[in-house]
């Protein structure tokens, strides 16, 4: 298992420094990595890191978090309006929490697998890295089928002369769209690389 580097300066290596999470770091790269058994996707890893954190809070102010529901209570903040939100932060505020450090001490995947790779140089187990490459082949082949479909169709209408040649250049290009970035990538090389590359946080943010 690894360790951190020393001076290691990403959001999540600095929020675990700051409330005691001594354990967090080998937790989340043994859950990430499936070492203790079934893989924990990154987003799982984030909620547990998040709620963690806001464990620890209630417990440096000395309040029980058998008295706070620290599931419920972060899933009401993630929910950023509403009734709900507003009550659970009216009642942090009571037992003396500064909740707006503490939310924007909340992580996200894209933290997590920054803090995994760059700082712990984690990385996945090669049956993954193998199961990448099949899901991409796999996409290839179903590209193919449906060009040569496809090929099939225009050639079958213009023996028909319901279309006026055959000999267009058929194109299967299935891509997909990062919702954050806006990155626009054919889905087998997303897929190859890893990612968008969007999980590269903003220099300002350390992550």
């Amino acid at each position: 298992m690894t360790t951190e580097a020393n001076g290691a300066n990403t959001k999540v290596a600095r929020v675990i420094r700051k409330y005691d999470l001594d354990d967090m770091g080998a937790n989340l790269e043994a859950a990430w990595t499936g070492e203790a058994g079934e893989r924990t996707s990154l987003r799982d890893l984030a909620d547990e890191f998040n709620e963690a954190v806001l464990e620890a809070s209630l417990r440096q102010i000395g309040v029980s978090s058998l008295s706070v529901d620290v599931s419920s209570t972060y899933q009401a903040l993630r929910g950023e309006s509403g009734s709900s939100s507003t009550r659970a932060r009216r009642r942090l505020e009571r037992e003396g929490i500064d909740v707006d450090e503490l939310t924007g001490d909340f992580v996200t995947h894209q933290a997590i697998h920054t803090y995994l790779t760059q700082e712990r140089e984690a990385s996945l187990p090669a049956a993954d890295e193998d199961m990448a490459d099949r899901k991409v082949e796999t996409i290839e082949k179903l590209q193919g089928r449906v060009s040569a479909v496809a090929e099939s169709a225009i050639s079958s209408l213009a023996n028909a002369e319901e279309l006026d040649r055959g000999d267009y250049d058929v194109l299967v290009d299935v891509r997909a769209v990062c919702p954050n970035c806006g990155t626009d990538a054919p889905v087998g090389e997303l897929i190859r690389r890893g990612g968008c590359g969007c999980t590269a946080e903003p220099e300002s943010d350390g992550e």
